[in-house]
């Protein structure tokens, strides 16, 4: 009995570190993470004034959410044949996602006449979806992913937020899983792999 007392007292730190990295996890990813500021957003008119006539279609869905999975997804794709794209995959709940959001605002309205922006929300409901997009609007639409199959074609199926990079031949070059460090870390992919 004694040298059970003493493991149960040796793992007593590593159960309490365990359950301390579990809750900060938990609040990485939670809806706590703050709410965006739509007030905050870029003059997307002003800014992607001339774009070509795909990207301007692009835009012209800002901030939808729209339907149609898969086809509707790769249907967008081969329509953006000629641009890079940036695929970002998000999710309302995702405390990650909303940090890099305000940088995804910034960097489209900064090189969207050049690069196409499309958003794939993943795991998601779309009231949320949408209540979040409120909160972050963005000249580009997002794709309704609920059962991540969307996720799957693009390669980016561990955790959130995940990042897929399309080159101007439409052939997949790059996905970025998980968060940016910061809005420069994801610039400097954007100006590697969209080209």
């Amino acid at each position: 009995m004694r040298r059970m007392g003493r493991i149960t007292r040796a793992r007593a730190p590593l159960a309490a570190a365990m359950i301390g990295l579990l809750l900060i996890g938990l609040a990485a990813c939670g809806s706590g993470a703050g709410g965006g500021d739509a007030s905050k957003a870029p003059d997307y008119q002003r800014a992607l004034a001339g774009a070509p006539k795909p990207l301007a279609a692009l835009y012209g869905q800002a901030n939808q959410l729209l339907p149609g999975g898969t086809s509707a997804f790769e249907q967008r794709l081969a329509d953006l044949k000629g641009h890079p794209v940036v695929v970002n995959k998000w999710a309302s709940w995702c405390g990650p996602c909303r940090v890099e959001f305000p940088w995804f605002q910034h960097l489209s309205a900064k090189l969207g006449k050049r690069v196409a922006f499309v958003g794939v929300d993943s795991n998601d409901s779309s009231a949320a979806a949408k209540t979040f997009l409120g909160e972050y609007p963005v000249p580009y639409p997002s794709y309704a992913d609920p059962g991540s199959d969307i996720a799957r074609v693009i390669k980016a199926t561990v955790g959130f937020p995940g990042t897929a990079f399309y080159d101007s031949s439409g052939k997949l070059a790059f996905v970025r899983q998980g968060q940016y460090p910061n809005e420069a870390a994801l610039a400097s992919d954007i100006k590697r792999y969209a080209n």
